[in-house]
């Protein structure tokens, strides 16, 4: 067997929670890949919403089992948190849900250094989630990192005060003010433990290779988007892993040729949560009509959306890194009711019309160039089949497809998980 991947394609915020947990029930195995609780993969059914931040977004199937892999950074309070939400219920957590010993801890010290960070860099902030994530990844590569497995071995305290330690001189160097309880917050983080503890700690590599060999089929669930590659995104306004395919392979221990088919996700137009470039961004009603209706709001940080149309370059090149085989398009309902619909096929960069994603995208740089699309009326939140799509929208569709060089198997019309037309 092989694994299938599920990506966002663009700056996060794509909907690939609900996708994961509408494809769930083609697979034994739903594994997270990278990131930490700076994404949140929401779910709607049966009329309840559910944000996920640690938990792979099948955990609401008993027949799958969950696996958070290495390259995740799991903060024990929120892992706690999501666990105490799940409680209400009837599902088998223990029996479903395991985490990979290699998995890296995000310390209550980690929190802190991210938003005295934030603070230093000042105007030049990136907008961190502020929930620790770099400072953890950074202590991963620079080989200081506590990590899931050392809570099995007797000294695993020992080496959470070295590090908190060292954390600690990092903030007094910083010299800034930033007011904290430490003892309040290791007090949460050392009851959190335990319920972390709870639960099964797996060599997770080992799993992956047994279950491939024994014919299980596995979905790999990207956090964020590719936009937000630490190598391949809009650095420095990025997260600090990689979020593309090969982040797959790295982040669970699987072979490249062990990679079936690629699933990218997008939105119908484009969103971006925080700081840095976005060059088909609107200020005008059309943005906070998108806004509006789409209700653009992290589900992780409540932070507003920055909303824009479709930027046609960006995602070819998001296709073209990550190998897409299939495309997902999000919330194609919002766009209902404008009359006309743009989309970004190039850019004028520094005074020359290109059709590939540069190097630098800033505003003094790029200017889309649009081609415009008639818009659908329609509501299309009850339709059911794709025959009865509008054709304006089946016509968007088309040319995305071949823009891209990727066909468009899914539609969504709705949060829902219902609201859901497989083309």
């Amino acid at each position: 067997m092989m694994i299938d991947l599920l990506l966002g394609l663009q700056w996060g915020d794509e909907g690939k929670g609900k996708i994961v947990d509408v494809l769930t029930k083609n697979y034994d195995i739903i594994a997270r890949f990278q990131g930490g609780p700076n994404a949140g993969h929401t779910l709607i059914f049966d009329g309840n919403k559910h944000v996920l931040h640690t938990i792979p977004s099948g955990i609401f199937h008993d027949n799958s089992i969950n696996i958070v892999g290495n390259g995740v950074v799991v903060d024990p309070v929120i892992f706690k948190r999501e666990i105490e939400n799940l409680s209400k219920y009837s599902l088998n957590l223990k029996q479903i849900l395991f985490i990979s010993r290699k998995a890296h801890l995000i310390l209550p010290t980690h929190r802190l250094l991210d938003a005295a960070t934030e603070i230093i860099k000042g105007k030049s902030k990136i907008g961190s989630t502020l929930k620790g994530i770099g400072p953890t990844y950074m202590d991963k590569t620079g080989r200081n990192g506590l990590r899931v497995g050392d809570l099995e071995l007797d000294d695993w305290k020992e080496k959470y005060n070295a590090l908190a330690k060292k954390h600690l001189n990092l903030l007094d160097f910083y010299n800034i003010d930033l007011e904290y309880d430490l003892k309040a917050l290791e007090n949460e983080f050392f009851l959190a433990i335990e319920t972390l503890k709870s639960f099964d700690f797996i060599d997770s590599e080992e799993y992956f290779h047994n279950a491939i060999r024994n014919g299980k089929s596995i979905l790999a669930e990207g956090a964020q988007g590719s936009l937000l590659d630490i190598d391949f995104g809009t650095y420095p306004f990025v997260t600090s892993s990689n979020t593309t395919a090969a982040g797959a392979c790295t982040g669970l221990g699987i072979a490249p040729n062990k990679i079936g088919d690629v699933f990218g996700i997008f939105k119908a137009y484009t969103t971006r949560v925080g700081s840095g470039p976005f060059p088909t961004e609107l200020f005008d009603e059309d943005g906070k009509t998108m806004s509006r209706v789409g209700n653009e709001f992290g589900a992780t940080t409540g932070r507003p959306r920055r909303c824009g149309w479709l930027d046609l370059v960006a995602l070819k090149y998001a296709v073209q890194i990550n190998g897409v085989t299939q495309l997902i398009m999000m919330k194609g309902d919002v766009l209902s009711g404008f009359d006309e619909i743009k989309a970004a096929v190039a850019y004028n960069y520094k005074g020359s019309e290109i059709a590939h994603f540069p190097y630098n995208i800033e505003e003094e740089n790029v200017k889309p160039i649009y081609k415009s699309f008639p818009g659908w009326k329609e509501d299309l939140t009850s339709i059911k089949e794709s025959k009865d799509l509008p054709k304006t929208l089946k016509d968007y569709i088309a040319f995305i497809e071949e823009f891209v060089g990727t066909p468009v198997k899914i539609v969504s019309v709705g949060p829902d998980r219902n609201q859901t037309i497989t083309l």
